[in-house]
């Protein structure tokens, strides 16, 4: 059996993080994508345990059907959210996709999503670099990169 492997990107929201998933050619798994097919809506807190308990299922399940690399479309940018990747049933790397705060920031005020802003400024304050026990995909002098 090959090897399973999930990428889980890692970097801020309007970073890029979807333009780079989807040009990969791999199957993707995006909890942004599922809030919206779950309950209409980009962001509703009390359901936020079910998004992210079918992003699981749904990584187990491209695995089963085959898939031997999966992408995971989401922030992840505190430990905690990226050690529940971490499995026994595939090998978890992060690909960092790095963007300044202040183009994230412009990019969500362009395309109409001024309530992200607050998230960004947010985000940037509680990130968390990658440790040494986690391993990189793609590294190409991207492995660091600041988020002010």
């Amino acid at each position: 059996m090959e090897p399973r492997t999930l990428i889980a990107t890692v970097g801020l929201p309007r970073s890029g993080k979807s333009t780079w998933a989807r040009g990969q050619g791999y199957p993707v798994v995006c909890p942004d994508e599922i809030r919206l097919a779950l309950h209409g809506q980009r962001f509703a807190p009390e359901a936020e345990p079910f998004v992210w308990a079918i992003a699981k299922i749904m990584v187990r399940c491209l695995f089963a059907s085959g898939a031997t690399l999966v992408i995971l479309d989401a922030t992840n940018m505190s430990r905690k959210r990226r050690d529940e990747w971490q499995s026994k049933e595939w090998r978890t790397a992060f690909k960092i996709v790095c963007e300044t705060a202040l183009t994230c920031k412009q990019r969500a005020a362009e395309c109409g999503r001024h309530d992200l802003i607050p998230v960004i400024d947010r985000m940037v304050s509680e990130s968390e670099p990658l440790g040494e026990d986690e391993a990189l995909w793609g590294t190409h002098g991207d492995e660091s990169c600041s988020a002010g």
